[in-house]
């Protein structure tokens, strides 16, 4: 009676054990598909990014390149710049979020769009503009770009890996992509904000934000295009 009994706990611990085991797996399982469909679907803005303002550079040739044969005879007064007048910029969505533009880092395999606004939601599906921080992609002064760490190599994940004289390459809707240098990276509490408003001194600059890997400080990188 008492092996029965002993047996029937056994079992029954082998059991337990084994679902605990298929749940464990099922969860990071999951994880593992969400994050790389996150990654997938941002990868993909990305080149849609890219293709949109290639799309757009032929179609202005295009559009200069008529102007010029079909441009009638004018004075001085009269004059206009061909293929002039109002122009609409198209503006790409990702995820029902404006973009702004792309970020790609080399070494760690990032290539993500940037979001017009940092927000709860905005953040989780890619890299965002801090509200309201600096003068915009690729100008003169600082912009400061937020991203998760999920700790699963998406996003701002793999900064912890970035040392200074890596690159940054940001496109903007004009379709400049600049490359910037690393050249600090540091530690801070979650309350400091220096790095948001500070002087470049006339440089192009950027600053990427996430949270470490305890989530309990945050992980800075200022980069530099001149």
């Amino acid at each position: 009676m008492f092996e029965n009994k002993y047996g029937k706990l056994l079992t029954g611990l082998l059991i337990a054990g084994i679902v605990i085991i298929v749940a464990v797996l099922i969860f990071f399982g999951v994880q593992l598909i969400q994050s790389n469909t996150v990654q997938t679907g941002a990868e993909d803005a990305f080149d849609d990014f890219q293709t949109m303002l290639n799309t757009q550079k032929e179609n202005t040739m295009t559009n200069e390149q008529n102007s010029e044969l079909t441009a009638p005879i004018i004075g001085v007064n009269d004059m206009v710049v061909p293929g002039g007048g109002n122009t609409t910029n198209n503006e790409m969505e990702y995820e029902g979020f404006p973009m702004v533009g792309t970020i790609e880092i080399p070494a760690t395999d990032l290539k993500s769009p940037i979001l017009k606004e940092a927000s709860r939601d905005s953040i989780k599906v890619a890299i965002a503009v801090y509200n309201d921080s600096g003068p915009g992609l690729n100008q003169v002064g600082n912009t400061v770009l937020v991203g998760h760490n999920y700790r699963n190599g998406t996003f701002f994940s793999d900064n912890k890996k970035l040392v200074e004289g890596d690159k940054i390459y940001i496109t903007d809707t004009t379709r400049n992509r600049v490359e910037y240098t690393i050249y600090r990276t540091y530690i801070t509490s979650p309350e400091d904000s220096s790095y948001i408003d500070r002087d470049t001194q006339g440089r192009r600059e950027i600053s990427l934000t996430t949270c470490t890997d305890d989530t309990n400080s945050r992980l800075i990188i200022w980069a530099t295009a001149d």
